[in-house]
């Protein structure tokens, strides 16, 4: 069975699609995000999803992607902001190389705008991206080997740091 080299882990926008292709060059395997497996699965956005089905039918969904994606995928993994709130995929991430890319708010709105074409910011996008933090940040702690803030960092710069961080973990 093959497993992810790295997986990235962190709230939308914190640059994980970004880093993922250039940490997946730089280690010369291939990139691979779950959103995009999602959405190619299932001939629709991650928005429209939600929109028509609910959060509940978007997590069932996603949670499988996962679990494909950790077994066939042996390269650079990124997953969905939200893929870790699911206790089973929490407990598939042990034993892999998980990477925790965090930033602050302020950094959230500067990247993002924090815009409503994010389904679970489309009301008062400051507010709810902290609560969503709030109750996500211990559970990407939970499944990290590493973190790396990426605040004010170039992605290359967070790709070093990724690399730095994983090669620490390959004694």
């Amino acid at each position: 069975m093959s497993a992810a080299r790295v997986v990235l882990v962190g709230p939308m926008g914190v640059g994980k699609s970004t880093v993922g292709q250039l940490l997946a060059g730089r280690l010369g395997v291939g990139y691979r995000d779950t959103d995009d497996d999602i959405v190619a699965g299932q001939g629709r956005t991650i928005a429209d999803i939600f929109l028509d089905e609910g959060e509940a039918a978007f997590r069932a969904i996603e949670k499988q992607a996962v679990r494909r994606a950790l077994a066939e995928h042996d390269g650079v993994l990124a997953l969905g902001g939200g893929a870790i709130l699911d206790a089973d995929t929490r407990a598939l991430l042990a034993g892999h190389r998980v990477v925790y890319l965090s930033m602050d708010v302020e950094e959230a709105v500067r990247r993002t705008g924090l815009n409503a074409a994010r389904p679970l910011l489309a009301v008062n996008p400051r507010k709810q991206w902290r609560e969503l933090m709030e109750a996500r940040r211990s559970l990407y702690e939970q499944v990290a080997t590493a973190v790396v803030a990426t605040d004010g960092r170039t992605p290359e710069e967070v790709t070093q740091t990724v690399l730095d961080a994983v090669e620490l973990k390959e004694t």
